[in-house]
């Protein structure tokens, strides 16, 4: 599914424009995406959780030259399924 996909969904679901559909939709994503950025945890109870993973700096190697490069500071964002999703899932959604 993707984020149109998701704005129909939500706009069949709840007989809300698909204007509407898209606004509420964006405003999700993006208090989403403004969580993150200020390295908040968000947890979505059923579904999962996300969250913001910080590396060090590192020497690397490219291993096509086996030349040494520095490998900058970083963060990620990281997902971590729920229990009960997971349990869905590895019960093929049955239930």
């Amino acid at each position: 599914m993707n984020k149109s996909e998701l704005i129909e969904e939500l706009a069949n679901r709840t007989n809300l424009n698909l204007k509407v559909s898209e606004t509420i939709v964006n405003l999700v994503v993006d208090s989403m995406k403004n969580a993150l950025l200020d390295e908040e945890r968000i947890e979505l109870r059923g579904f999962g959780s996300f969250h913001i993973e910080n590396y060090k700096a590192y020497t690397g190697r490219n291993p096509k030259t086996g030349e040494s490069i520095e490998v900058a500071e970083k963060r990620l964002p990281f997902f971590k399924v729920g229990k009960d999703l997971k349990e869905r899932i590895n019960s093929n959604g049955s239930e």
